[in-house]
């Protein structure tokens, strides 16, 4: 099979139509009571459905925003539960170092007691100051400080991430015992 009038290929050959934004749906679609329009959205002739849509939408983002303040109230909750254990493991901490002071005073000299007794005081006050703030006052100075000197958070996380091991460790092997 020739082809006898063969013509060479031009720009109009290959590109598309102008775009429109009209649309017209398939011929098995025209007769289902659904409208179309350009933006990718439709509306039945049934207008209860079109508006269980809308209520199914609507009731979604009630719910979600219900749940999510109960998880926020959750958190919270957790947090200020966190921040009265935390300070007062800081009040334990702060009466072993006083307690410990004395009997650094009878072993090393009252020079080295002071020093427990300087950082006893120190932890105490930290206690005070703990129980005295929200916890979203306590967040912000947080971050604050994070922002501030960023490679000391992270030496004081990695600290007190190995602090935490080693008790977790020690109390796993307590329980083998």
């Amino acid at each position: 099979m020739a082809d006898d009038n063969a013509t060479p290929m031009t720009y109009g050959d290959i590109t598309p139509p102008p775009a429109t934004t009209e649309f017209e749906p398939a011929a098995p679609l025209k007769d289902t009571g659904v409208e179309f329009d350009a933006t990718g959205s439709f509306e039945t002739e049934n207008s209860a459905t079109g508006s269980k849509a809308d209520q199914a939408r609507q009731a979604f983002k009630d719910y979600s925003a219900k749940y999510g303040a109960q998880a926020n109230d959750k958190l919270r909750a957790f947090a200020d539960t966190g921040k009265d254990k935390a300070s007062g493991a800081l009040d334990q901490l702060s009466q072993l170092l006083t307690d410990a002071a004395g009997q650094v005073d009878d072993k090393l000299g009252a020079q080295y007691g002071e020093y427990a007794r300087t950082a006893a005081s120190t932890v105490s006050g930290f206690a005070e100051q703990v129980k005295g703030k929200d916890v979203d006052a306590l967040i912000d100075e947080a971050r604050g400080y994070i922002r501030k000197s960023p490679a000391v958070a992270v030496g004081i996380a990695a600290a007190l991430g190995f602090v935490v091991a080693r008790l977790a460790q020690s109390g796993l092997d307590d329980n083998k015992a």
